[in-house]
């Protein structure tokens, strides 16, 4: 009887419900933005889907439904909920098929992308890389990279500020995982990834109707991107069959790693898991550290005391692992920064594998969840004025008071981001770093837009005038 009610919900709709779905009975009813008749809700999905969700976040601020041609979705927006999808419940969602479609069409079977028992046996196999004492032996290889970089940036200059946190993400996620300098690549693979997430967030938007033997550019530009990028890895990898040497670092286990049965990693699945990481690795913290810029330049007085903090901690010094616990404001900002901006403004959706029932809704089964870290930390029902850029709301006195999944950058759950430790001191070091030897000021004529793809990044690159630090008299290498 459930799942005949079910059924029912899932193919009517209540038009004086702003478009949401009718309730299975003795369950609330879910409400949700009115759509077209056929198309649904697609149109302002496509037009924007990060300002879609945002919209029905505020409109609907606990749960809402909405259809993308015949795909029936549910938004969930209260943190209690967002917990049970992401946690309590989890084992009754599995990864969207539409969402694998997509992603796989360049991670393979990467564990972004794969579900159940094999992505529990991949993600085991790549943990130990991320153990808080392995990724800590990373610190100086962000600070060495980062000064390398800011070496060739002259006093005065204008800078493309998301393409240079780009490649010293990419160089810092190659040496540190991989053991490999792709400086004179990082230019073709940054080329290729871009293109990669560009084609998959039209798919995204579109819903992955496009057939990919149909002899478009896009299809064509996504085997290419894909073909480069597969290239620079494997090459990665050969090199280091060749030597058999065990650097101890990620691509040193995948391939020596067993599971629990004495089974190695394939070639293919080695190739999957380092491409996921790189790709993964690198795009979410530039754009973090590119969107931490722009936030700073529009906001002088936090600006000022991250110079403040920086000076006083460094001086004209590198910065160290032991710098961390003296760089807290540095870390508040990054924080804030990723609740305005979080790359990952969306995560995956998830198809319920059954009905669930969350505090009286039901999301029947079949359909989709989408969980929006850009719409629930934009929430003016978890955030005072939460347009308004400000890093002490992660004071540790006020850090603690933000309700659990009303700030979750990195995603929760057994699917939280693995690599979000390494992430944060990599932002950490990088910010203090560029802020001890230069002050950035964004170009007038700038346009400032978000671009909601696989990650978010600024939709018209990000171009800023760099200027020499008067206080820092000599860098001291």
């Amino acid at each position: 009887m459930a799942r005949r009610l079910a059924s029912i919900a899932r193919s009517s709709y209540n038009k004086g419900n702003a478009g949401g779905e009718e309730c299975v009975m003795g369950s609330k009813p879910v409400p949700g933005p009115q759509g077209h008749p056929l198309f649904g809700n697609i149109q302002a999905m496509a037009a924007n889907p990060a300002e879609f969700l945002l919209r029905t976040t505020n409109d609907f601020p606990d749960i809402a439904h909405f259809r993308l041609l015949h795909i029936h979705y549910y938004l969930v927006s209260k943190p209690e909920y967002i917990q049970d999808v992401l946690v309590g419940q989890h084992d009754k969602f599995r990864k969207s098929r539409r969402d694998i479609a997509i992603l796989s069409k360049f991670l393979g079977k990467g564990i972004l992308v794969t579900d159940g028992a094999y992505h529990k046996r991949q993600r085991k196999m790549v943990q130990p890389a991320f153990h808080t004492s392995r990724i800590q032996a990373y610190a100086s290889t962000m600070v060495d990279y980062t000064n390398r970089l800011l070496d060739a940036w002259e006093d005065g200059s204008v800078q493309p500020i998301n393409e240079a946190m780009q490649q010293v993400t990419m160089e810092i996620v190659a040496k540190s995982l991989f053991d490999a300098d792709v400086a004179g690549q990082a230019a073709v693979v940054g080329h290729a990834v871009e293109s990669l997430q560009q084609i998959a967030g039209m798919d995204f938007r579109v819903q992955n109707v496009i057939p990919d033997w149909l002899p478009l550019d896009r299809n064509r530009q996504r085997r290419a991107a894909s073909d480069t990028l597969d290239r620079v890895i494997r090459e990665v990898i050969n090199e280091r069959r060749k030597t058999n040497e065990d650097k101890g670092d990620l691509l040193s286990m995948l391939l020596s790693s067993e599971d629990e049965q004495g089974v190695r990693m394939t070639d293919q699945e080695v190739r999957d898991e380092a491409v996921t990481l790189f790709a993964a690795g690198h795009e979410t913290t530039s754009n973090a550290l590119t969107w931490t810029w722009y936030l700073l330049s529009q906001n002088p007085d936090v600006a000022a005391r991250l110079h403040e903090e920086v000076d006083m901690a460094l001086g004209d010094r590198n910065a160290t692992l032991a710098d961390l616990p003296n760089l807290k404001y540095t870390a508040m900002i990054i924080k804030e920064s990723l609740r305005l901006y979080p790359p990952a403004w969306v995560l995956n959706a998830r198809d319920a594998a059954a009905d669930v029932l969350i505090d009286g809704y039901v999301i029947p089964e079949g359909s989709s969840v989408f969980v929006s870290p850009y719409a629930v930390q934009r929430s003016p029902h978890y955030f005072d004025d939460p347009l308004m850029f400000n890093p002490e709301r992660f004071s540790p006195e006020n850090e603690k008071l933000i309700p659990r999944y009303a700030y979750f950058p990195f995603g929760g759950g057994p699917r939280v981001c693995i690599g979000n430790s390494f992430a944060m001191m990599e932002a950490q070091l990088i910010l203090a770093t560029i802020a001890q030897r230069f002050s950035l000021s964004l170009m007038p004529d700038q346009a400032v837009e978000i671009d909601p793809l696989v990650t978010m990044g600024p939709k018209h690159g990000l171009r800023m005038r760099v200027k020499v630090r008067q206080t820092i008299v000599a860098h001291q290498p």
